[in-house]
């Protein structure tokens, strides 16, 4: 299965409630911090849900 990797490079501060809890729900509680997740349908909606504060990477 492929992977993904994911980066949080914008805050989180000012962000609607839904939008905190899915960056953290994906493991990103500190800017720069990267995970790594398998590419799937349901991490690709959450990184939908927060585009605007993350880059993506295919790994």
């Amino acid at each position: 299965m492929a992977q993904i990797q994911i980066k949080l490079v914008r805050s989180t501060i000012g962000s609607l409630p839904k939008q905190r809890s899915t960056a953290k729900a994906l493991g990103l509680t500190k800017l720069q911090r990267t995970v790594v997740k398998n590419d799937t349908p349901t991490i690709r909606g959450m990184i939908d849900v927060i585009a605007h504060l993350v880059e993506v990477k295919e790994v």
